[in-house]
């Protein structure tokens, strides 16, 4: 494959087939995408980034992973948030959350030399508006011990009060769990506990 015709033999790859559905957006199968890559270009790499050797970087707007794709010598680099199957950001993600985003960032990376990109056609538009939830059962936090810590970034607090939303939780009984007068006093601590007890409350919801 010549470096010039790269891009193009790369985009005019027809993965139609290959792509999934996941709620309404549609996504290319990873091993695909990597084998269509590898044969089209043997000497193709791949490189997870590392911060501070993790491979996730942790901000106050979200978890983040970075994969770099080089193709005939051009590497390009794709930043990609930590999502769940419905593209919300994950602020307390697990293992597996992290694994999905590398290989979704991976598709995405790839998709930068030219396989794949017309998936992602119109993918930065913004949703039409939610319905309104129906009332849902309230979140049920496990008995622990309360612990003392810094209060939790201003981030966290923005998404526990979309997930507080989301879930039909009440707002009170969250407070009154912690002991506190608002979700800022929520100790840093506690907030991985609380923010995966409210996507719980919220998937729950969603499949009822």
């Amino acid at each position: 494959m010549q470096e010039s015709n790269a891009f193009r033999r790369l985009f005019e790859i027809d993965v139609a087939k290959y792509v999934e559905k996941k709620g309404q957006f549609d996504y290319l199968s990873w091993p695909y995408a990597v084998a269509q890559l590898r044969l089209a270009d043997p000497q193709a790499q791949w490189e997870v980034k590392r911060f501070d050797g993790l491979p996730y970087l942790i901000t106050d707007l979200g978890v983040f992973v970075e994969v770099a794709v080089t193709v005939q010598g051009v590497a390009l680099s794709q930043i990609h948030p930590v999502l769940d199957a419905k593209n919300r950001p994950i602020l307390a993600p697990t293992s597996f959350d992290i694994n999905t985003s590398i290989q979704r960032c991976l598709v995405k990376a790839i998709a930068l030399h030219g396989l794949g990109l017309s998936i992602y056609a119109g993918e930065d538009l913004p949703l039409a508006e939610a319905e309104t939830p129906a009332p849902a059962k309230v979140a049920s936090f496990p008995p622990t011990e309360k612990k003392t810590g810094d209060a939790i970034t201003p981030a966290q607090v923005r998404y526990i009060e979309r997930l507080i939303e989301e879930s039909g939780t009440a707002r009170q009984k969250v407070l009154d769990y912690f002991g506190i007068e608002r979700l800022e006093d929520i100790a840093k601590s506690e907030a991985s506990r609380v923010i995966r007890s409210l996507e719980q409350a919220r998937s729950r919801k969603e499949a009822a």
